[in-house]
């Protein structure tokens, strides 16, 4: 994985929870068919305007609500590279680490767009926002937490770990 992201924004405010994220009545659906209903209460073009789009932005509180991973699973799936938040639900967060997509942290994610243009700077905890000239301070992502990333997740980390033994 790269350490520099650079796409374009979709925006979203806060409490985006899971349940909108990935409407549990088609939880029983393929991750390609239940994508397509993604986001589908606050964007019913979500799975359209995600293939051009591949960072998640939103407000405080992302990702509340159920523990189920197929919320950052069905973002993956439609292409998304890092998810922004000014501070997430702490399972959603750890679900999108253990699937290998970058979850960070941002107290000016409000200051971004939709369609903006972004280069996010994981090791050095910055994101640019080319669209506006302005930069913006993040968390940063600690190595130990790089490694499960690149290896894209945590089974993939495992995988790595102990399964040449």
């Amino acid at each position: 994985m790269e350490r520099i992201i650079k796409g374009k924004a979709l925006k979203y405010g806060d409490n985006i929870n899971t349940d909108i994220i990935s409407p549990p009545q088609y939880m029983e659906l393929s991750i390609a068919d239940a994508a397509v209903h993604a986001m589908r209460a606050v964007d019913p073009d979500f799975h359209v305007k995600a293939k051009d789009h591949s960072i998640f932005v939103a407000g405080a509180n992302l990702g509340s609500g159920s523990s189920r991973e197929t919320a950052p699973l069905t973002l993956k799936y439609l292409g998304t590279e890092v998810v922004i938040a000014r501070f997430f639900a702490r399972i959603f967060y750890r679900n999108c680490i253990n699937l290998g997509i970058p979850a960070i942290e941002c107290p000016e994610a409000d200051k971004i767009s939709e369609g903006d243009a972004l280069v996010i700077d994981l090791e050095l905890g910055a994101i640019e926002n080319i669209s506006k000239n302005e930069c913006y301070r993040c968390g940063k992502i600690p190595a130990h937490i790089f490694e499960l990333i690149e290896a894209g997740g945590l089974i993939g980390y495992l995988h790595n770990s102990v399964g040449g033994r």
